[in-house]
């Protein structure tokens, strides 16, 4: 969804006026707003193409997958030695650099969540004609965005202001609703998506509808939200609106009639570990990904490039087959430690710079690499031509905002796992099927499975999805006391000292802007 009419709608300034006239009330003819501009298909498609468009915003200096794997246990801040603190902050759960440091998720979120929110209820007015299933068809691709954009909000912050309606004057200063709101909502919208988005598999990119949301992509969401939210609050059902029984249902059915599967070599996954070999973004084990190109070519305001790249890639300049970045969230010798003798994913997953025989000197004279581990990231890494330049300049783009990789937000491996997890007690067969189907693919063999248990799939979850976002919520989810055991770090380095902080209960401080903002409806979260 990359050629577009992009649609310039504010999702934080409302207009207030006390003024009368009829004739300052008069919508504009020769520009589009809400008011004048829902009238055909093509207008929802466009409306439709605004939400998505969000997803590739969040990216930047507080991109939510990096920050969480900072917050982890398999990141440190890095970055350069002359570089702010903010790094070093997510890292070691402070907020003493830069108050704001979280608004772009806050913002970008609500972002989406307004433009959404205007598609739905504009919906009606567009003549749809006798085509009644491609309206519903948007609407719930419009509220799977919904649902993601309030989903990543509350795992981050917690408590959140749920909207499921552009806002009016008066609930300019809403509080924080109840989790239990906030995941209805979520539930509701998924459920939605899941029963009236088609059964096709848009995993190929010569698919026009490559990147959409569909049917399997709606029921792993679910399964993802559900699993979060019973953990965390203990429940035993996702909001009152799904239980488990029908969470079980879903993810069931993404792994047995999807025609997801997964990929034989898993460094195949990953456009650095795979080089010549790499199989693609369009490849069978995508449930789900932000799409990005490299199509901006130096723009800034486009976002069509994928910036975490340029952020987690070697710094001080290309190195090997990997192009050059700031040296963001250096790796912890943990997660390199964590992999066996033989596991594949490790490799494809992380540089180890004297292991692949790259001269990499951190000093501040030569890389200026801080918190230097060994180790960094190749999951995500731009890399060079065999000519020894990022690709990404060689084809007449910016390095730091063209990088064309898409975010995997929900392989086929994560549906495994999570299938794993919601059928213990229920379904031991199937659930040590699913496991060793994850396992078998990392060792390219059989022999070594492991018992399935909520502890080896944990541990499974953290080799197989390091660096996609999803081991830092995987830890507070169990309990803050969980992620305190394996988040803190001592060492006799004290730049590597770790120290997370229960009180937070998890959750990442709240921007003073919005505290300010809300006229004293908003308070801080606990810690902070």
């Amino acid at each position: 969804m990359k050629n577009y009419i992009k649609l310039f709608t504010a999702s934080t300034l409302l207009i207030l006026s006390s003024c009368s006239n009829d004739f300052l009330e008069t919508a504009p003819v020769t520009e589009k707003v809400t008011e004048n501009f829902y009238k055909t298909p093509k207008d929802a498609f466009e409306g439709l193409v605004s939400v998505y468009d969000v997803l590739q915003q969040v990216g930047g200096w507080a991109d939510l997958q990096m920050i969480t794997e900072e917050a982890s246990d398999n990141c440190f801040g890095g970055f350069g030695t002359a570089d702010g603190p903010g790094a070093l902050d997510w890292d070691r759960f402070l907020n003493s650099s830069d108050l704001e440091m979280n608004n772009p998720i806050w913002q970008t979120c609500y972002k989406g969540i307004y433009r959404a929110n205007v598609l739905l209820e504009n919906l009606d007015k567009v003549d749809w004609g006798t085509d009644t299933v491609l309206k519903t068809k948007y609407e719930a691709e419009a509220r799977f965005l919904r649902a993601h954009f309030h989903f990543e909000l509350a795992r981050i912050f917690g408590d959140i202001v749920a909207l499921d309606h552009t806002i009016k004057t008066e609930e300019l200063y809403s509080p924080r609703v109840a989790p239990e709101v906030t995941y209805a909502l979520i539930a509701n919208d998924l459920k939605f998506a899941a029963a009236n988005l088609g059964t096709e598999n848009y995993s190929q990119p010569e698919n026009p509808n490559y990147g959409r949301i569909t049917k399997w992509a709606a029921e792993a969401y679910l399964a993802k939200a559900f699993l979060f939210y019973t953990d965390y609050y203990n429940k035993t059902d996702l909001a009152g609106v799904v239980t488990k029984a029908e969470a079980v249902t879903s993810i069931n059915d993404v792994v047995n009639t999807s025609g997801h599967a997964l990929i034989a070599d898993y460094s195949r996954l990953w456009l650095a570990a795979s080089l010549a070999n790499y199989a693609g973004e369009g490849n069978t084990e995508m449930v789900w990904a932000v799409r990005y190109n490299s199509s901006g070519k130096g723009d800034w305001g486009l976002h069509e490039g994928n910036r975490l790249s340029v952020l987690i890639a070697p710094r001080g300049g290309n190195i090997g087959p990997y192009a050059s970045g700031w040296g963001g969230c250096p790796v912890t010798p943990s997660l390199y430690n964590a992999y066996e003798n033989g596991d594949t994913r490790r490799d494809a997953t992380i540089i180890n710079f004297a292991g692949e025989g790259l001269d990499f000197d951190p000093a501040p004279n030569k890389r200026d690499q801080r918190q230097f581990t060994g180790y960094t990231w190749k999951k995500y890494c731009p890399i060079t031509n065999a000519a020894g330049e990022a690709i990404v300049t060689a084809n007449g783009g910016n390095f730091q905002i063209d990088n064309y990789e898409d975010y995997a937000v929900i392989r086929f491996a994560d549906v495994l796992l999570m299938a794993a997890e919601l059928n213990l007690g229920t379904n031991a067969g199937f659930a040590q099927t699913c496991l060793d189907r994850v396992r078998d693919r990392a060792f390219k063999n059989a022999t070594h499975r492991v018992p399935v248990t909520i502890t080896s799939i944990m541990n499974e979850r953290r080799l197989e999805l390091a660096l996609e976002g999803q081991r830092y919520f995987d830890l507070i989810r169990q309990s803050p006391e969980v992620a305190k055991a394996a988040i803190d770090n001592v060492n006799s380095d004290s730049q590597f000292n770790v120290t997370f902080r229960t009180e937070t209960l998890g959750w990442f401080a709240l921007p003073q802007s919005q505290i300010i903002l809300s006229n004293g409806s908003i308070k801080q979260n606990p810690g902070w």
